[in-house]
């Protein structure tokens, strides 16, 4: 087998690294001049990257700032995909609310079929 290539496309890595799920959205991304490359807006997916290049792109409403650490041969595994690149992002700012936490209702519960028919018994009277 041939060693590993010194550089690589950009949409290629960022698939291979797996910060998207088909190599065509990653190209997408870029083309559409999401991903900065050593802090120089790219739009073309061609456009090589080797070790030592630093991606700043946008996932969600979080920003990530990656170093390419090694170029990799093929779309592995996630731990083989993480060896590629070191994280420097930013942690994320704390929430002021679980995202799990479900709105609570503010009355007693659900309405009874009692309290339905008196609401709509003083609705009827307020449109006459």
């Amino acid at each position: 087998m041939a060693d590993a290539p010194d550089k690589l496309r950009l949409d290629k890595w960022l698939w291979f690294a797996r910060f998207f799920k088909t190599r065509s959205l990653s190209a997408a991304r870029v083309a559409a001049g999401d991903v900065r490359v050593n802090g120089a807006r790219v739009t073309k997916p061609a456009t090589t990257v080797a070790s030592g290049d630093v991606l700043t792109f946008a996932i969600g409403d979080h920003v990530r700032i990656i170093e390419i650490v090694a170029i990799g041969t093929r779309r592995g595994p996630a731990p083989e995909a993480q060896a590629l690149y070191n994280d420097m992002s930013p942690e994320p700012a704390p929430r002021e609310t679980p995202v799990s936490q479900n709105p609570r209702f503010e009355g007693k519960g659900r309405p009874t079929k009692r309290d339905r028919r008196q609401g709509d018994l003083s609705r009827a009277r307020h449109l006459e």
